[in-house]
């Protein structure tokens, strides 16, 4: 039992231990001379950022056994594979023309190229933890009458590398100089050299600064600017929006105090002669239906804001950069591994206080209500991947470490959390009595129903972060790099506050209306906002971006979709809370009999 116990802690400690010692890089130090190790890693189209091949699986120069790096988890999640190639490269030492390899191309092995061409295919290699990118051949189209389609594969590249004392701090590959090898109407077999040329250069550029000469330099076109003025226009309207509800809803709050108290001194029955939310003062606690899921909702969306949370914080600490490959990746699988204990105890909390009984169905609930979705679709888009031979396919090692990670790690401590949760819930504490019999709701107007508060729940979140969904998009499916962490987390308060006050507007307009039933409402109202980033998600992949091809599709809509469903999760929790908090407000100050 001991050993049992132990096997999860010893689990989590070496996972703590390999995370840290994936987000500290340490600065590689040569002498001149020295060899200095070029990794080739993967090739893809350039439109389809996650659509990523070996780069040996091209017929390029290769050495006669491949010897892979080992990588991180975080790298292999983000799809790399990286093979030391047969490049020498030597500390400030410049190289002329060096001869790479000779290759005799068949008719397969030339297609193959001509297709990776036309379809704009880029490699990247990684020099020092730097990423050195370039297209593989270049393509030429002109003239309409006639029509001249050319070909042209790059078979000498230049390395350009700066370098400060003995250390590298940037690097990249240029092909102006030299004429393309053309592919036209080639002689099977075709004889092909490749060389290449390395030049050094010293820079003053101190170490703990070269991040910035990367982002100076972009193989990929820079389409983000700064977006100050955008940012400041959505805060401005949004705090606007909050202020407006904040002061309408508590001018309105206060007169209904104070008609409500004077009344309720006159001695009147409000159950005859008066209508609103006092009203339905012995209904507004009634436990819904559906509690345990209700929970596991309000469980896993609190896990998630404070995996959101501490990624973002994260990332104001620098811990994430261009020379860190894939350190966003381990550092979600730890902070999902660790708040799970979070989802258990908010969740079984909550569900004991609403009189739950089944709390093991609540637990097993709470943990799969994420982890299904998530498996279901990451088997399909690995399927996908696997099929077409794409990098971004899973290794079955890897697969069984997130696998165990989560079997000792993530569910254990959902469950050790849902046994606090339930052994520290006290009662509900209603403010107001709840009747037996449930009262009838009159006849709504259609401007309360479910679909039009969802309609405005959903928008209003959705319309404070469009601007900066826009950037994150760019990041995430194209080739920017995001740094502007402040702002983001300005944006992501500024979301959570609007959800909040929407959530709190729109549950006083139904309590209004002498409907009580506030429970779920409160949760679709603005998790309604995955929906409307998942539309805009749709619109971006047609109208804003150049992905195409089954594995592209498939990747972004099958992420996107569960990215929406995060959202619904978080936004939905807010939304829930706040309801729940102002419904105890009003009814806490309310004189009742």
């Amino acid at each position: 039992m001991r050993s049992e116990m132990c096997s999860p802690v010893l689990l989590l400690s070496q996972l703590l231990l390999f995370s840290i010692l994936v987000l500290i890089v340490t600065a590689n130090h040569y002498k001149e001379g020295d060899r200095v190790m070029l990794y080739v890693n993967k090739v893809g189209p350039y439109h389809n950022p996650q659509e990523t091949y070996h780069y040996y699986q091209l017929p390029v120069c290769r050495p006669l056994e491949i010897r892979h790096k080992s990588l991180s988890l975080g790298e292999v999640l983000d799809g790399d594979r990286m093979a030391e190639s047969m490049y020498e490269v030597d500390f400030r030492k410049n190289a002329e023309k060096k001869t790479l390899c000779e290759e005799k191309l068949g008719v397969n092995e030339v297609e193959k190229l001509k297709d990776a061409i036309e379809e704009l295919y880029y490699f990247e290699f990684v020099l020092d933890d730097i990423p050195i990118r370039g297209f593989v051949g270049y393509v030429e189209e002109s003239g309409f009458l006639p029509h001249t389609h050319k070909i042209g594969l790059w078979t000498h590249l230049d390395f350009n590398i700066e370098y400060n004392g003995d250390r590298i701090i940037f690097a990249n590959v240029t092909m102006k100089d030299v004429k393309p090898f053309s592919l036209d109407d080639a002689h099977i077999p075709l004889s092909v050299t490749h060389t290449y040329s390395v030049h050094w250069f010293e820079t003053s550029l101190p170490y703990e600064r070269r991040g910035e000469r990367s982002r100076d330099y972009s193989f990929f076109p820079k389409t983000l600017e700064i977006h100050w003025l955008s940012i400041i226009n959505s805060m401005v309207l949004v705090f606007l929006l909050m202020g407006f509800v904040v002061i309408i809803l508590m001018r309105v709050l206060k007169n209904d105090f104070s008609r409500y108290n004077i009344e309720d001194e006159a001695g009147e029955d409000f159950d005859q002669g008066d209508n609103g939310w006092k009203i339905i003062h012995t209904d507004v606690f009634r436990f819904p239906p559906y509690k345990s899921l209700l929970c596991s909702v309000l469980g896993v969306g609190m896990q998630f804001l404070t995996l959101g949370t501490g990624i973002i914080v994260m990332a104001l600490m620098g811990m994430f950069n261009v020379h860190r490959h894939g350190a966003i990746n381990s550092a979600a699988i730890l902070l999902y591994a660790l708040t799970c204990c979070i989802s258990g105890y908010v969740s079984s909390n909550f569900y004991r206080k609403i009189g739950g009984e089944r709390w093991v169905w609540n637990i097993i609930l709470t943990t799969s209500l994420f982890s299904a979705p998530f498996f279901l679709t990451w088997s399909v888009v690995n399927s996908v991947h696997w099929i077409n031979g794409s990098t971004q396919a899973l290794p079955a090692t890897t697969i069984l470490l997130l696998l165990t990670v989560w079997l000792l790690v993530g569910f254990p401590l959902t469950v050790i959390g849902g046994i606090f949760g339930k052994n520290s819930a006290g009662s509900f504490d209603a403010p107001c009595r709840t009747k037996n019999i449930a009262r009838e709701i009159p006849s709504q107007p259609w401007y309360k129903s479910n679909i039009v508060h969802m309609t405005i729940g959903g928008f209003l979140p959705f319309s404070a972060i469009s601007v900066e969904l826009y950037y994150i998009f760019a990041t995430v499916w194209g080739r920017e790099q995001y740094t502007l962490y402040g702002i983001l987390f300005i944006v992501f308060v500024i979301l959570l506050s609007v959800s909040a006050c929407i959530s709190i507007a729109l549950t006083y307009f139904q309590l209004s209306g002498e409907d009580y039933r506030w429970w779920w409402r409160s949760i679709f109202s603005t998790g309604s906002t995955g929906l409307f980033i998942f539309m805009y998600s749709v619109f971006y992949y047609f109208k804003r971006s150049s992905m195409s091809g089954a594995i592209q599709t498939v990747e972004f809509f099958g992420y996107t979709f569960l990215t929406a469903y995060i959202f619904f999760l978080m936004l939905g929790t807010v939304s829930f809370f706040a309801s729940l908090k102002f419904i105890r407000y009003i009814y806490v100050n309310l004189k009742m009999d």
